[in-house]
């Protein structure tokens, strides 16, 4: 008997070894919004470790999550994206460097280049006190080393949902790369990724539209 509860002791052992690294460390989310949700989505498919980049609206209620209702700037709607993560390859830290360094500018409130209103305002949705923890430290640590020369306005509110945009919107800079919108504001964007996270960059993009 105690040679049999030796050996199950073994197995169990070894099958907790032979434990893939992602049934370890399941895939996280990330929601944020910084302007036009087109080049948000665009740049952050293009990092490795995510797996996948949903656009949609956060802040306001799933009543009001229609294009036609959030263009009216009175839902408390922003148009963001959920980012799905797998932690083992990019950290939550690191995909608030590139939101931060890369994907919009902080410093611009209610506005994100040519776009203006609410809905286009910098906003840090956190799912729990961990992602509000690494938020606030972000902010501070961009404000101590006074990286911006304006004053960071980014939000950073609790999650309370997020409401995927319609199929039109899934994927829009990679399905239209030749939009003047696009050439002008997101694919410059991308670029930039490159340039300041070559580590990070990916050159295919994942894609919503594929899952």
């Amino acid at each position: 008997m105690r040679a049999t509860a030796r050996l199950l002791g073994a197995l169990l052992v070894a099958a907790a070894v032979a434990v893939p690294a992602a049934a370890q460390a399941p895939r996280q989310t990330a929601v944020l919004a910084g302007g036009c949700f087109w080049g948000m989505q665009e740049v952050f498919e293009h990092v490795d470790g995510v797996t996948r980049v949903i656009s949609g609206y956060s802040g306001g209620t799933a009543a009001t999550a229609t294009d036609e209702q959030v263009n009216t700037e009175t839902t408390g709607h922003a148009e963001s994206v959920e980012i799905t993560f797998d932690p083992a390859v990019v950290s939550y830290a690191t995909l608030l460097d590139v939101f931060f360094r890369v994907a919009h500018d902080p410093t611009q409130l209610d506005r994100q280049g040519p776009d203006a209103g609410k809905s286009y305002r910098s906003v840090i949705f956190y799912a729990d006190a961990a992602q509000h923890r690494e938020a606030e430290a972000a902010i501070a640590r961009l404000t101590a080393a006074r990286v911006y020369a304006g004053r960071i306005v980014t939000e950073v509110v609790p999650l309370h949902g997020f409401y995927r945009a319609a199929a039109y919107h899934q994927d829009y800079a990679v399905r239209h790369p030749d939009d003047p919108y696009i050439v002008d504001n997101d694919l410059p964007k991308v670029r930039r990724l490159r340039e300041v996270f070559p580590r990070l960059y990916r050159e295919a993009p994942v894609l919503a539209s594929s899952r």
